[in-house]
């Protein structure tokens, strides 16, 4: 995974490709920021021109002078920010050395946030549970139960639970309880383990405070693999009992919800979450496979057909706009809404997507407001809606959903959904120095996701920063060759005059109708 490196004023993500100075961005182009990363991960030391040619240029035939030109640009960066432009050397016949000042390296997705106000109400955050099987394989078997676990808390009312997609990002990690809670704004962590042999299934949890690291409540669970569901929903229940022990057992057992008959059907669907959420053409191809299967196996699952209506949007949006992705989106959409009424992520997500592919935003709204009376704190279902509400030009409403999805799991996954949602919001309410901030934080969200960069160039073309959109604009094509914008305002129903202004600023910036 790329790094995020940090020198002098400057900090450059590689992976998003963009060199920060301070907080602000510089206009420097992705191939110069491939050039300078390579630089300064090997700092002090020499990079040959065809390693650097290689980065920029990957199996490309390029002369020698298109080297040249991006280094100039390198330089030319670093000296209009700081007047130094000796922090990269030139070593004839050989390449180039980084000189400047010491680099500091540090995974992008590292959780760097300030603390969080802790809501009044009680609130909780559930972390990965360690998979103590001695089998790797068995990863997404531990994942799965903390992701079940996470979605009965969610069907409490009063309780604020933290989405997995952020709880996630402490996976591998030894977390300290404390800073966990500061981080996510929580006052109750829970952390456990998972142990899975041959037919039976081990599970400890604890419970803690994490205003004052201490304990309130322990236990192990012995059962069979068959059985799962039912100590997904005791570990649930027995949680919410000790946050609140005065509860009416009729309010504790809402955690109890309908589940798959087929085990199997549930096994296929947790190996294919992955490749769902990654929001990738080929990687949602195998997992459409697998989900399939399940169907095949529970035609009446519906977080399977919820997971296929999603994986056929992307290959819609994302691989040529093809009818019979489109259609397969909308009728897995209304399979997982009639069999899925109990089942909040399963109504979120064939609520997106019969709101973006089937252009049916009231029937899209209906079942998210189903899927937020079932779970009020189902982040995906406010960061979804969000994204909907600006394609639909309701610029505040947009940006409000945004926010609260992000509250809710303050790193998640589809953060760059999120910001999307800012920035078109902002951007319809002509602030465009505001749309611009959230397509940045967009871009570094997800820097592979095309339509990142698509608000990001609309925006710079707002301000007049024609460079830096024209770049944006490139970096748009080079993930989506097909990209036209006419053809996508089309595809996700975009509000008449939002599609006007932002159509007029990705001319500008030079990407195709």
């Amino acid at each position: 995974m790329a790094a995020i490196h940090e020198f002098g004023p400057f900090r450059l993500d590689a992976e998003a490709g963009i060199l920060f100075l301070g907080a602000e961005p510089t206009p420097l182009g992705h191939r110069a920021v491939r050039l300078l990363a390579l630089l300064v991960q090997h700092a002090g030391r020499p990079v040959s021109k065809d390693a650097l040619m290689e980065a920029a240029w990957p199996a490309q035939a390029i002369e020698d002078s298109n080297l040249t030109v991006q280094m100039a640009a390198v330089r030319r960066t670093l000296a209009d920010a700081r007047g130094e432009s000796q922090w990269i050397e030139t070593l004839p016949r050989r390449g180039y050395r980084y000189v400047g000042p010491a680099v500091t390296s540090s995974a992008p997705n590292q959780v760097t946030a300030a603390s969080l106000t802790v809501p009044e109400r009680p609130s909780i955050a559930v972390l990965p549970f360690a998979n103590l099987s001695g089998d790797p394989e068995q990863e997404y078997f531990a994942d799965g139960m903390v992701d079940d676990i996470i979605t009965g808390l969610s069907r409490i009312n009063w309780l604020f639970v933290i989405a997995r997609n952020s709880t996630f990002t402490y996976k591998g990690r030894a977390a300290d309880v404390k800073q966990v809670g500061r981080e996510l704004g929580v006052r109750y962590v829970l952390e456990g383990s998972v142990r899975k042999t041959r037919g039976n299934v081990r599970i400890t949890g604890q419970l803690i405070d994490a205003s004052t690291g201490m304990h309130v409540w322990a236990e192990r669970y012995d059962r069979q693999s068959d059985d799962i569901f039912a100590l997904q929903d005791d570990i649930a229940m027995s949680v919410v009992g000790a946050i609140a022990p005065s509860l009416r057992r009729a309010e504790i057992n809402r955690v109890k919800r309908q589940r798959p008959d087929s085990l199997d059907a549930y096994d296929l669907v947790l190996r294919a979450q992955p490749d769902v959420d990654s929001g990738m053409p080929e990687q949602v191809r195998l997992a459409l496979v697998l989900l399939e299967r399940a169907i095949a196996l529970e035609p009446s699952y519906a977080l399977a057909h919820g997971n296929a209506a999603m994986c056929h949007h992307c290959l819609f949006l994302r691989d040529g706009l093809q009818e019979v992705n489109r259609a397969a989106s909308i009728e897995h959409a209304r399979s997982a809404i009639a069999h899925g009424q109990d089942d909040a992520v399963a109504l979120t997500l064939a609520g997106f997507s019969i709101g973006m592919d089937g252009h049916d935003r009231s029937a899209a709204f209906t079942a998210l407001d189903a899927a937020l009376a079932i779970s009020p704190s189902s982040a995906l279902t406010y960061i979804l809606g969000s994204v909907m509400l600006g394609w639909d030009g309701d610029a505040d409403r947009a940006i409000e959903w945004s926010e609260r999805g992000m509250r809710l799991s303050p790193f998640d996954s589809w953060a760059f959904a999120a910001f999307d949602a800012q920035a078109m919001g902002h951007f319809h309410r002509g602030r465009y120095e505001e749309a611009c901030r959230a397509a940045y934080r967009s871009v570094q969200a997800n820097p592979r996701h095309s339509i990142t960069h698509v608000q990001l160039a609309a925006a710079l073309a707002k301000l007049g920063r024609l460079q830096e959109a024209e770049a944006a604009a490139a970096r748009v094509l080079e993930l989506h060759p097909t990209f036209r914008y006419g053809r996508q305002f089309q595809g996700v129903n975009c509000a008449p005059a939002l599609a006007a202004s932002l159509g007029e600023a990705l001319r500008t910036a030079g990407l195709p109708e």
